[in-house]
């Protein structure tokens, strides 16, 4: 099935999206980390995009960022990079983050997008409007989500989720000819 089919199917909740959050690792990286320096502590891979595709729903008007329980100078350097309109950071408790985005842009649950991998994104992947993950996460995360992803963490995995909103909410990419 092509994506533009798969978003057509899950349309009627993808057209409430205002929020759109990700996990970082395992979600926007491949889950590998290494230890780069005291100073930069440990350092991630991202994929170039995800990182577009945010932009693009960014530029649409709906809010992007990231709720993550690592913390480090690549996290805090790649959203900024990013103008990210978020960053919940360090905290594998990430119930009170979304408690707080949802009062920040003042939207109801089931207008937030939550895109995770691990047991602890398991409450918010319940509480959001849409909730997807990867196919190399835990099975008990794979159960409860509306959509798992084709293609594995850090591979393009959070824009074939961006794409299905884009293409349920109609969002296209500016490209003026020259």
């Amino acid at each position: 099935m092509s994506l533009r089919a798969t978003a057509k199917r899950f349309e009627e909740k993808l057209k409430k999206i205002k929020v759109v959050c990700f996990d970082l690792d395992g979600i926007l990286t491949n889950s590998h980390v290494w230890w780069a320096s005291e100073e930069v502590g440990f350092n991630r891979t991202f994929c170039i995009y995800d990182g577009y595709g945010m932009k693009l729903l960014m530029k649409a008007g709906l809010k992007v960022g990231v709720i993550t329980g690592g913390n480090s100078v690549s996290v805090k350097k790649r959203t900024d990079q990013l103008g990210l309109d978020f960053c919940y950071a360090g905290n594998e408790d990430k119930r009170s983050a979304f408690l707080d985005l949802l009062k920040k842009y003042d939207v109801a649950a089931e207008e937030v997008l939550y895109m995770g991998d691990e047991l602890f994104d398991m409450p918010l992947l319940r509480k959001a409007g849409f909730s997807a993950t990867v196919p190399n996460c835990s099975d008990e995360v794979k159960e409860i989500v509306d959509y798992v992803t084709i293609k594995e963490s850090g591979q393009g995995c959070a824009r074939e989720v961006i794409d299905l909103v884009r293409y349920a909410q109609g969002i296209e990419p500016v490209s003026e000819d020259f």
